[in-house]
């Protein structure tokens, strides 16, 4: 077992719940983060551990640190937050794939890459299997971040293939769950957070367009075993849920699960938006011994219990979820 662990984007939303699982399984862990998406609550707890360290540093500089395993988690990963600095967005994919791979090299270690379902961009086959090349504008507003991942995947296979290097690529699919960010402009926080508060629930679109749902204890789940698995299964693989729901039977379970009586207000789809993203997971089932195992009503009420605590401004309630999802 890896001793010492290295989590990029440590201090994000899905960071900061990938370090909690190794800190409990007995690893130390290293998390980087330059917060510009990440948040120190997200790992204020960790802080005092002695199992825990907390380095602010920007992935797109080189890192000299010694540590047993890279786990490469930094990037914004909302359009909101991507597009804010999409030049300093490709850069973190592919300045700070470069930078981990150098270090994993010149260690000699494992190291994972959170990928993206995004690589699939619009696509054309649905579900999604790992061995679709996608369907992605190479110039449209969110190509720095569909781009940015794509090339980071060729890095990585690169450098398994030239350097031998032991890598893992994980092609997450929307996942969502406590830590997420009340403005980072996804789905599910936006309309939780519109329905805590009463207001209009915004849908892009007529509402048809579908996406899968996986909660993230279930995501790290996959990591956890991607990592564990045989060197020779360098991925990618997808790691998601393969239900699909579209945005407004979203919508109406949060309407529902909330108990507001927040109405639909509609807005023109953003450009390059995807019609439709579902997970093909066969691989992962096949080789991993992994899915999901928690249903998307069961995971939006731990999600609404978090947001509902924040809004409130009860940060002790806040945590009440993570005793439910124990």
């Amino acid at each position: 077992m890896a001793n010492t662990v290295l989590v990029t984007g440590g201090a994000g939303f899905v960071g900061s719940h990938l370090c909690d699982r190794l800190v409990k399984e007995g690893r130390d862990v290293l998390c980087v983060d330059n917060f510009f998406t990440g948040d120190r609550e997200n790992i204020r707890h960790l802080i005092g551990n002695t199992q825990f360290e907390l380095l602010r540093h920007d992935v797109t500089f080189p890192l000299y640190v010694e540590v047993d395993q890279i786990y490469n988690l930094a990037c914004p990963a909302s359009p909101i937050h991507y597009q804010r600095d999409p030049v300093q967005t490709t850069k973190t994919s592919v300045m700070g794939a470069i930078n981990m791979l150098g270090l994993a090299k010149r260690l000699k270690v494992r190291i994972l890459q959170a990928s993206t379902s995004e690589v699939y961009g619009d696509p054309e086959v649905h579900p999604q299997p790992e061995s679709y090349w996608g369907r992605v504008n190479p110039i449209g507003i969110r190509a720095c971040y569909d781009e940015g991942k794509r090339c980071a995947e060729t890095l990585f296979f690169d450098y398994w293939r030239q350097h031998q290097l032991p890598i893992k690529v994980a092609r997450i699919f929307n996942t969502y769950g406590p830590r997420m960010s009340p403005d980072d402009g996804r789905v599910v926080s936006n309309f939780i957070v519109q329905a805590l508060r009463g207001e209009d629930i915004t849908i892009f679109g007529d509402g048809s367009q579908s996406r899968s749902f996986c909660f993230v204890s279930d995501l790290v789940d996959g990591f956890l075993a991607l990592m564990a698995s045989p060197t020779e299964l360098t991925g990618p693989v997808n790691l998601g849920r393969p239900d699909e729901f579209t945005m407004l039977e979203l919508a109406e379970i949060v309407i529902e699960l909330t108990g507001s009586k927040s109405q639909l207000t509609r807005r023109p789809l953003p450009q390059d938006d995807p019609r439709v993203r579902k997970p093909d997971i066969e691989q992962a089932r096949e080789k991993l011994g992994w899915e999901p195992k928690t249903p998307l009503r069961d995971g939006l009420r731990m999600t609404i219990d978090y947001f509902d605590a924040k809004l409130r401004g009860d940060p002790e309630a806040a945590t009440t979820w993570d005793k439910r999802a124990a």
